[in-house]
């Protein structure tokens, strides 16, 4: 089932008819553009206020912007108030704008900027969770198994925040001491959402309360969060790791302790029901989290219906894969169970299995990195590092994620791994993992993004972000590299699999009353994953509502986009100019997508 014109969300049609006009003389619109410029250069001087950590990853928190280097996000139910202000000022400023007369690139940037900001003003009208604005991830929850400072600070700090000189160091300092404070306002927030009823599924609650008392354990000399300032101050005029212990043992243990007891006493009250359903506007809250996870307005039956029916085609090639190597008995997901558990596709479950992954993936990477120019006509660098993801979080994370580093390429891109068992992961599905996180997937889109407008950078859509990436699984394909691995095929359509089903789980869970257990199992039984793998994966669409949707609806709506290019281009089509025109054109909602392939067309028609 693809998404409809009508189920299509975020565009106007006005777009769309100025982007089949000839280009005019860029002197019609200088004017106008000049004005939304300045205005959208505004907007995003004051976004990087509100969230200084993405002038650290994107390594511009220098110069003018150096201030933003000594603080973190106010994570206060103040500070949420102060980011909902910002949008609603924000949105009345650019409705004042005549759309009319902008060129259609700037009216895209202006387009951009009104769905990213409605959709988290919408979301902020909850009370409760937090609202990704420009970002993949929203949540009912405030700290949980997957969200929450104790889980982004300390790597932020450790990963993207530089340290060159005393002044680097004096600024992680300043944030160590805002992270206790996060933490605290955090607590409040929580107390808050207690009081709305807004309290996590009882299961989460535990896995957030193992992963915070690994972060509260052991000496506080020892945590990362002191040493890695220590080590990279070594030699430098000044005791800061020292400084950062003091911090540590004084301010962030005491906050760690505070919400620690905050959540035992969320977990007396929790409950094992997994969907946000059982809130009292939870039918509406799972709405909106589907229209931002999917930038469309379909319901969750449309979702769920979406589901089934693609499983069933990708299924259908996986089980004629199957019967070519031997597998002929059972459903598709029992065949790939059996695939899974053959010994020639594990790795040993310690270091040795560990290192064998890390070289495996960065082999891939390698590998695919020298069939970028089969597949596109601009190129970035594609800055990445494979790295493991701390401990403390790895109980709750998903598999493995990833994304671009900075701007200037000081701090690469990161492909995270998560390594708490190398039973999560087969020789099989891994070539895949790379390419979706990696190159092309999320690290080689995100370096195309630092070329356009600083707000455009600072914003992006999780149906976009994931749509691409699973895409860019498809473009390995492509490029031939299963063409002699049936099993290596195998995992990538397990994969596309894997994401239909998200689907159908997410939309059980919050909007049909599924249990967990009831989603896990009929997980495993249809996908063949394994149990230690759709766990983690259930428990986080539990805590991110509709965010695994936007994977397959960005994903199917990418290649309805490129079939019609074809359809229209036929023997003018190109496949590196089509390929370029998704990524050149930045991360949009999909009806704006619709428009940027609008204007591919045209072009190519002359």
């Amino acid at each position: 089932m693809h998404t409809t014109r009508r189920q299509l969300l975020l565009g106007t049609a006005g777009t769309l008819a100025a982007a089949a006009l000839p280009r005019p003389a860029q002197a019609l619109f200088a004017d106008a553009d000049a004005g939304a410029e300045a205005l959208l250069t505004r907007t995003a001087e004051a976004f990087l206020k509100l969230y200084p950590e993405n002038a650290t990853s994107l390594g511009i928190d220098k110069g003018k912007r150096a201030q933003l280097k000594h603080q973190l996000a106010d994570r206060s139910a103040a500070g949420q108030r102060k980011i909902a202000a910002h949008l609603r000022q924000t949105l009345a400023d650019l409705g004042k704008l005549d759309a009319a007369a902008l060129s259609p690139i700037m009216r895209t940037n202006v387009e951009v900027v009104q769905a990213s900001y409605g959709n988290g003003l919408e979301g902020f009208g909850f009370g409760y969770g937090d609202v990704a604005v420009g970002s993949w991830r929203n949540t009912p929850y405030v700290v949980v198994q997957n969200v929450g400072a104790y889980l982004d600070v300390p790597r932020m700090l450790d990963t993207d925040h530089q340290v060159k000189t005393r002044e680097d160091a004096d600024a992680y300092l300043d944030r160590v001491e805002s992270y206790a404070e996060q933490l605290d306002s955090e607590t409040e927030r929580l107390q808050l959402a207690a009081a709305k009823g807004v309290i996590a599924p009882d299961f989460l609650i535990d896995k957030a309360l193992r992963q915070l008392k690994i972060a509260r354990g052991g000496n506080t000399a020892g945590w990362g969060l002191v040493t890695s300032l220590a080590n990279r101050t070594a030699g430098m005029e000044g005791d800061f790791g020292n400084a950062a212990w003091m911090l540590a043992n004084d301010k962030v243990a005491p906050a760690l302790d505070r919400q620690i007891a905050e959540l035992e006493r969320h977990r007396k009250r929790a409950t094992p029901d997994a969907g946000v359903w059982k809130f009292k506007d939870g039918d509406a809250y799972y709405a909106w989290a589907l229209r931002a996870g999917t930038t469309t307005t379909m319901s969750p039956d449309e979702v769920h219906r979406m589901g089934l029916d693609q499983l069933r085609t990708i299924q259908a090639e996986m089980d004629t894969i199957l019967e070519g190597l031997g597998y002929t008995q059972g459903s598709v997901g029992a065949r790939m169970t059996a695939l899974g558990k053959d010994p020639r596709f594990l790795f040993p479950d310690n270091d040795q299995g560990r290192a064998e992954i890390l070289k495996l993936l960065n082999d891939r990477i390698a590998d695919i990195r020298k069939r970028m120019p089969q597949a596109f006509n601009t190129l970035v660098d594609g800055n990445v590092e494979v790295r493991r993801m701390p401990p403390e979080e790895e109980p709750g994370a998903p598999g493995a994620y990833g994304g671009a580093g900075s701007i200037d390429g000081t701090i690469p891109g990161k492909f995270w791994i998560n390594l708490r068992t190398t039973g999560l992961h087969t020789r099989y599905s891994l070539p895949t993992l790379s390419y979706h996180e990696a190159i092309p997937g999320h690290v080689w889109q995100g370096e195309y993004a630092f070329k356009l407008p600083l707000i455009r950078t600072l914003l992006s859509f999780n149906a976009y972000s994931e749509g691409w990436a699973l895409y860019a699984e498809q473009l390995a394909g492509e490029l031939g590299v299963y063409d002699d691995d049936p099993v290596g095929r195998l995992g990538y359509l397990q994969s596309i699999g894997f994401r239909a089903c998200r689907l159908v789980v997410d939309s059980g869970l919050h909007a049909k009353r599924w249990t967990r257990k009831q989603a896990i199992d009929w997980f495993v039984e249809t996908n063949g994953s394994s149990e230690e793998e759709v766990a983690g994966e259930v428990d986080r669409y539990c805590s991110w509502p509709g965010q695994a949707c936007g994977y397959k609806v960005g994903h199917s709506e990418i290649n309805r986009l490129r079939d019609r290019a074809k359809a229209a281009l036929g023997p003018r089509y190109d496949f590196k100019a089509f390929n370029d025109a998704l990524v050149l054109g930045g991360n949009v909602p999909m009806t704006v997508l619709g428009h940027v392939v609008d204007r591919y067309i045209a072009a190519r028609k002359g």
